[in-house]
């Protein structure tokens, strides 16, 4: 097996996200479900984009995300996502090259425009995101870069992109691709609403052994596991993935790897701002930690500190220096 030139390269969504304060009141009047995640069509976008106040117009998408925190921390990344050729998919590739992430996925056509999530942050910093898939529900096997897969020690697969059929099948090329090549798999749970869907894929992938490192939070671990029981949750999904990490909002996050158990404090944060890209954040700081070959307490730690630093401000990008902050952190 040759050596990777690439830490993480990463398939997802790519979106553009639109993130606008909002109080309860209109998320009970839209119907939308606080905290969660639904998807939309262009007609409804239109409406939700018509309530929006002063929006910030951040590149986003979740694997996106955990990229663009990996890069960060000084990691060598790649991306694989679909965008159309337009305004947003024009300023997503901008963007993401400009961090300096590998990004070489051809635009598609004006039609369907590239993905937007419309985000409504609440005063206690939940967010609230409903998301037009557009051009990112289209992205084909053939699209896959191969020899960027193969270059790459840890192929990151984010949850929601299972959702749509083309994805979802270059997505199984992509970890055979991984496997193939010798390299890790790692996939992010990321809703409950795509465990709902997709459970049975998720479960299977881990009993056939093609998941190394699965991401989860306190919810999807038991809507997987189907228990409400987070610690029998974890005890029935631990001997299936050879690491297994878990978030768990203010009480921080365990991980276990081959049987061996850390757990670590959330970070204090003087005020939650907005949560968007908070579980991202955490799956960059974690993968970045242990391609620096440290501890799995320290590798925690380390998302622990790039998710609080997103959670204090709007959008899911960072905007303090990471490994400033994780060296005062770690050393």
């Amino acid at each position: 097996m040759t050596a990777a030139s690439l830490d993480v390269v990463a398939v997802g969504n790519a979106i553009v996200d639109i993130i606008a304060a909002a109080d309860d009141a209109l998320i009970d009047a839209e119907g939308l479900t606080k905290g969660g995640m639904q998807l939309v069509d262009a007609a409804r976008a239109d409406v939700l984009y018509g309530k929006m106040g002063t929006a910030h117009e951040i590149s986003g998408g979740s694997a996106a995300n955990t990229i663009a925190g990996m890069a960060a921390l000084g990691r060598k990344c790649g991306f694989i996502g679909q965008v159309a050729d337009d305004q947003f998919g024009k300023v997503f590739s901008h963007d993401i090259r400009a961090i300096g992430v590998d990004f070489t996925t051809p635009m598609r056509g004006e039609e369907p425009p590239t993905a937007q999530c419309l985000i409504f942050v609440t005063p206690d910093g939940q967010r609230t995101m409903n998301t037009f898939l557009g051009a990112s529900q289209y992205l084909p096997a053939k699209a896959l870069d191969k020899v960027m897969i193969e270059r790459a020690a840890v192929l990151y697969l984010e949850g929601y992109l299972w959702d749509p059929e083309e994805p979802r099948a270059a997505m199984r090329e992509a970890i055979a691709i991984a496997k193939n090549a010798g390299r890790k798999v790692a996939f992010t749970l990321s809703d409950n609403f795509v465990i709902s869907r997709h459970g049975d894929d998720f479960r299977a992938l881990l009993n056939a052994g093609d998941i190394d490192i699965l991401f989860a939070n306190e919810g999807e671990i038991c809507t997987l596991m189907d228990t409400e029981d987070f610690e029998a949750a974890v005890a029935a999904a631990a001997p299936l993935v050879p690491t297994l990490v878990v978030t768990r909002s203010e009480k921080g996050a365990i991980a276990i790897q081959n049987g061996v158990r850390a757990e670590v404090a959330a970070e204090p944060v003087d005020k939650v701002v907005d949560t968007t890209g908070a579980g991202d954040l955490f799956a960059a700081g974690f993968l970045a930690g242990q391609a620096e070959g440290r501890s799995l307490a320290d590798s925690l730690t380390m998302g622990s500190v790039c998710a609080a630093e997103i959670i204090s401000h709007y959008g899911p990008r960072p905007e303090a220096d990471l490994k400033a902050l994780v060296a005062a952190r770690l050393g």
